[in-house]
């Protein structure tokens, strides 16, 4: 399969959370409209909403990846990087959406600031995939221990976190811990 018939969303405003969404889902299901009514239901009283930017562009918060997700019979487990990533049970893992520090920039000028970025990982046709939304088209990974290195070398960021993305059952029996691993 050629980079070009994996599904990936670019960037656009604020809008990482939707991207990484969609690129881990594989289609375009959830827009910005979607994710501002999963936030005014999160928060119906706030005229404020703690959990969007207070300019309307995106920079959704990890309450409105997880309950996009729980609409579509997923769920989202909050990786404890103490843990090995030699634990995951791959085959019982959808994807992952990371959260990571991002540089930003003004045109061609990088600033010296850091915000957050959400960025999808995700296997199609036996590849894992860097489906990060700034990318301008998707990076192949490689395999299974390809893509433990890549995460491994991801989460050795201090502030950098990581959801796997399962199905609702398998959230709930925890079978994307591999059942040999003393650390379950």
């Amino acid at each position: 399969m050629s980079e070009g018939d994996v599904f990936h969303e670019k960037q656009r405003l604020e809008l990482c959370a939707i991207h990484a969404l969609n690129n881990v889902l594989q289609e375009g299901v959830f827009t910005k409209e979607t994710a501002d009514d999963i936030c005014k239901r999160l928060a119906p009283q706030c005229v404020v909403n703690p959990h969007r930017s207070v300019l309307g562009t995106g920079n959704y918060d990890v309450n409105v990846i997880m309950a996009a997700l729980q609409s579509r019979g997923l769920a989202a487990v909050w990786w404890d990087k103490r843990r090995t990533v030699q634990s995951l049970c791959m085959p019982k893992v959808q994807g992952f959406i990371l959260n990571v520090p991002s540089r930003v920039s003004l045109g061609f000028m990088s600033l010296p600031l850091r915000r957050r970025h959400w960025l999808a990982v995700r296997q199609v046709n036996g590849q894992y995939y860097n489906l990060d939304s700034k990318l301008k088209s998707p990076a192949c990974i490689g395999g299974e221990a390809e893509l433990r290195t890549f995460l491994g070398e991801q989460l050795s960021q201090d502030v950098a976190e990581m959801l796997l993305v399962v199905r609702q059952e398998e959230e709930e029996d925890g079978s994307w811990l591999n059942a040999d691993n003393p650390e379950k």
